[in-house]
């Protein structure tokens, strides 16, 4: 985790119950998957183990989060904000996260359009199950089965995108731009990769 664990303690205000908001997102994709509460000992739990722990307000007990439903979440940092009532956990989640067995917690209200950092995820999430399915009469198998193909729509939607930006309008360059990186998309999927891989070398590149 990228804060220490005494630095945690000292930045945290609990509340007069002893407990403080976690807001719970998705690592890879930034996406906020739940809202739950942790007391000094969840926080302990969590430190040491590297999978959240959280206080349960309904049942007033400690809360291994996937404990039994084998949906656990590995804690990749923690952020506190800047009042230090309430604590960011970033996370890799094993399953759902909902106990209704949806990804997240926030599956009601207005959910259309989807906001621009939910797309390219749930596109992911879309390649991934055509990949383990193959339904019969899908584009998207139908690329995986020829990874020389992947490849060449990849170059030719880059040279397209690139032509639009030189001779088109703005709506054909972002139409062309949505194509590249679906056949990006799906290369990365041919060979096992994800948008956070090519992330992790950018951010190894800041410097």
């Amino acid at each position: 985790m990228s804060v220490q664990p005494a630095a945690i303690d000292d930045l945290i205000a609990f509340d007069e119950q002893g407990l403080v908001p976690c807001v719970v997102q998705d690592w890879a994709s930034g996406e906020v998957l739940t809202l739950a509460y942790m007391n000094a000992e969840a926080l302990r739990r969590t430190r040491e183990s590297g999978e959240l722990h959280l206080w349960s307000r309904s049942r007033g007990e400690q809360w291994h989060k996937g404990e039994s439903s084998g949906n656990v979440q590995a804690v990749r940092a923690l952020r506190i904000d800047c009042d230090g009532d309430t604590v960011l956990a970033l996370v890799e989640p094993a399953g759902p996260a909902c106990h209704t067995g949806e990804r997240t917690c926030f599956h009601r209200g207005q959910l259309d359009p989807p906001a621009p950092h939910e797309v390219l995820p749930a596109l992911e999430r879309t390649l991934a199950e055509r990949a383990a399915t193959r339904p019969a009469g899908s584009y998207t198998v139908e690329l995986l089965a020829d990874p020389q193909r992947i490849g060449e729509k990849v170059m030719e939607e880059a040279e397209e995108v690139s032509r639009a930006a030189r001779e088109e309008s703005d709506e054909r360059v972002d139409e062309e731009a949505a194509d590249v990186l679906y056949h990006l998309l799906v290369l990365l999927r041919s060979r096992g990769r994800s948008l956070s891989d090519a992330g992790r070398v950018l951010d190894g590149r800041r410097s």
